[in-house]
């Protein structure tokens, strides 16, 4: 996974994951990465600082407490503090817990998941909650189409 600072022709900035750089790379290509705020499509990759930490440094910089700041102290966070640590974890279990609550609620068509999902739009099948897989071309003829579709999150420890 790789984690890009995002920023839209309006200056909007916003942040995102990727499987891989050549993921995020078709997805701009293919329109598919959008501002959060404004829609715009034309984004680009803002300037980042690169993120390393040994092992030795993730053990001392979990068991060290994040730093206090005042009301009138302004700092920028470390690329990182225990803190971006710590909401990095969070995030993780909960996208952890949103994808075993789709996996244990809906039901997996597998490959049928673009057939499916236009039946369900069109009214010709019940709806019901489903996950499947699709490749990025139909995904985006389902969005053309209107149908509601959002991939699952992937986590580096999916690949496991």
């Amino acid at each position: 996974m790789i984690h890009y600072n995002l920023r839209c022709e309006k200056g909007h900035a916003f942040e995102s994951w990727f499987q891989s750089s050549a993921a995020y790379e078709t997805q701009e290509k293919r329109k598919l990465v959008n501002c959060p705020v404004c829609g715009s499509a034309k984004v680009e990759r803002a300037i980042m600082a690169p993120q390393i930490v040994s092992k030795k440094g993730r053990q001392s910089a979990e068991a060290a407490p994040a730093p206090a700041t005042t009301s009138t102290e302004v700092t920028a966070p470390a690329a990182s503090t225990p803190l971006l640590m710590a909401q990095e974890r969070e995030l993780r279990a909960k996208l952890k817990e949103l994808r075993e609550h789709i996996v244990k609620n809906a039901d997996n068509v597998g490959e049928r998941f673009p057939n499916e999902a236009r039946k369900m739009h069109y009214g010709d099948i019940e709806h019901r909650p489903i996950y499947g897989e699709a490749s990025p071309e139909e995904a985006r003829a389902l969005i053309d189409e209107g149908v509601e579709v959002t991939p699952l999150p992937v986590l580096p420890d999916d690949r496991n």
